[in-house]
C-alpha cells in the first residue's frame, strides 16, 4: 500500500521575519508530521534555521494555485507564542496547527523532516470539498512539475480537469484555474530568457 499523502499549504519565517508560504504534501506517520522538500527550499532553508513551521487546513484552492503561479502575498496572522520562534498562519485556514521540528534524515535531493505538533487551532467548519477545488489542487502540482512532466501528459490531464472544473467551480475556483492554464501556456512557449 502507498503512503497517504495530504496536500497542505506550509508557512515559515526566515531568520530575518520573511514569510514563505508553500503548497506541500504532508504524511502523517503516527504524531509526527512528515516533509520531504526537494531542494533548493525556501521552507526547508527556513525550517532548519527557526525549528518550526505551520501547516495550514484550507479549502481556499487560490492560495495552491497562487504560489505555484508566483501568486505568494497571502493574509497571514501571528501565530506564535512568547518564547518561541516567530510563526504565522493563513488567514483563511479552517484550521492550522504549530510544528515542531524533531529530527531530520539528510538526503542531497530530499531530506525528510519530522515535526511534532506543538498546538493546533480550529478556525471556520469544514464544508467539505467540490470536485472543482479538487481539480484546481491537483492542476497546481501538475504546474508544479512543469519541468520534469511531458507537455503532452500536462495536456491531456488538464483537459480531463477541465471537466470538473466546468461542472463544479465557483468564483475562487475560476480564478485559481486561469492562473493555471496561463502557467500552462506560458510552459508550453519557448523559452525567452525571462526568469520564472
Amino acid at each position: 500500500m502507498s503512503e497517504q499523502i495530504f496536500e497542505t499549504v506550509v508557512t515559515t519565517c526566515s531568520p530575518g521575519g520573511a514569510v514563505h508560504i508553500a503548497p506541500m504534501g504532508v504524511r502523517y506517520v503516527g504524531a509526527l508530521v512528515v516533509l520531504k522538500p526537494f531542494r533548493p527550499s525556501t521552507t526547508l532553508d527556513n525550517i532548519l534555521a527557526s525549528g518550526t513551521a505551520v501547516l495550514n487546513l484550507l479549502t481556499d484552492v487560490r492560495v495552491f494555485a497562487g504560489c505555484v503561479t508566483g501568486r505568494h502575498a497571502w493574509p497571514t496572522v501571528d501565530a506564535s507564542l512568547a518564547g518561541e520562534a516567530r510563526s504565522v498562519r493563513l488567514a483563511n485556514a479552517l484550521e492550522h496547527v504549530v510544528l515542531g521540528l524533531q529530527g531530520t534524515d539528510d538526503d542531497a535531493q530530499r531530506p525528510t523532516l519530522r515535526l511534532a505538533r506543538r498546538r493546533a487551532r480550529h478556525h471556520a467548519a469544514f464544508q467539505g470539498f467540490n470536485r472543482a477545488q479538487a481539480a484546481v489542487i491537483e492542476g497546481a502540482v501538475l504546474v508544479s512539475r512543469l519541468h520534469m512532466l511531458p507537455p503532452e501528459k500536462i495536456a491531456s490531464e488538464m483537459a480531463y480537469l477541465q471537466i470538473a472544473i466546468d461542472k463544479t467551480a465557483g468564483p475562487a475556483e475560476l480564478e485559481a484555474w486561469r492562473w493555471l492554464q496561463e502557467a500552462v501556456a506560458y510552459g508550453r512557449q519557448p523559452a525567452t530568457g525571462v526568469a520564472r
